[in-house]
């Protein structure tokens, strides 16, 4: 029983020091990866933004429901392992910058991904900036010291790459 009450304190503790240090972190960050495909920017752009054909090659969503468009634009909910995400365009400039936005203020983050392609030699390449904020003290630990600030764009972009039948070097 004593070895018991020990565990427990020391978890208890544990998570008190995660949530303190998450308490020390900005809520804001700003994060951007890049990547170039030998596509077309149209390819590219077709790809980004057609939301139903999302679950086909990436990885991680399990499906993609379409909303009533908001103010002319699209709108959707993506199905992961992490639960329901919803989005819509902020951006739509076709075919070179488009910006997302999470839709539920209730999620313990939010903010914007801005898509930004252009022209390379032979190919495209693929700007994303992730403006994030995220409200959770212990989501904020988890994201500075476990998974990082670009680990999804990451995969992202790889899982772009994967479509296309690309390996693709992700940059800063």
């Amino acid at each position: 029983m004593k070895w018991l009450l020990i565990i427990l304190g020391v978890l208890v503790a544990l998570a008190a020091l995660v949530w303190l240090i998450g308490t020390t972190l900005p809520k804001d960050h700003v994060a951007t990866l890049m990547a170039r495909y030998n596509q077309p920017p149209e390819k590219i752009w077709e790809a980004i933004t057609d939301a139903e054909a999302m679950p086909a090659w990436r990885k991680d969503l399990k499906s993609v429901k379409r909303l009533p468009n908001r103010d002319g634009k699209p709108a959707w909910v993506e199905t992961s392992s992490f639960g329901d995400m919803p989005l819509y365009v902020e951006t739509f400039e076709p075919t070179h910058k488009l910006v997302t936005r999470i839709a539920d203020p209730n999620l313990p983050f939010g903010g914007t991904w801005t898509f930004e392609i252009a022209p390379a030699e032979g190919g495209t390449t693929l700007r994303i900036t992730e403006r994030g904020e995220v409200r959770s003290a212990f989501f904020r630990f988890m994201a500075r010291f476990v998974f990082g600030y670009t680990a999804t764009t990451e995969t992202y972009l790889r899982d772009l790459g994967a479509k296309f039948g690309e390996s693709v070097a992700v940059q800063e």
